[in-house]
């Protein structure tokens, strides 16, 4: 599974940091940065997964297309 941000959505609230932080962190400009954009374990997927719920700007997706 890779993940992606659009960071034209991001409002830098940090939810997805806080639910995965060895996914996501957060950038010196307030943005995320996906740290890791391909997941393969389960529990990276399910962190992932939560991240993605978490987000209030809906700035995460997943796909399993790089």
């Amino acid at each position: 599974m890779y993940v992606r941000a659009d960071l034209n959505k991001c409002m830098g609230y940090g939810n997805c940091v806080a639910t995965a932080p060895e996914i996501f962190r957060m950038r010196d400009d307030g943005k995320v940065e996906v740290i890791k954009p391909a997941v393969e374990t389960e529990g990276d997927i399910a962190m992932v997964l939560a991240a993605v719920r978490s987000c209030p700007t809906s700035a995460l997706s997943t796909s399993n297309d790089k």
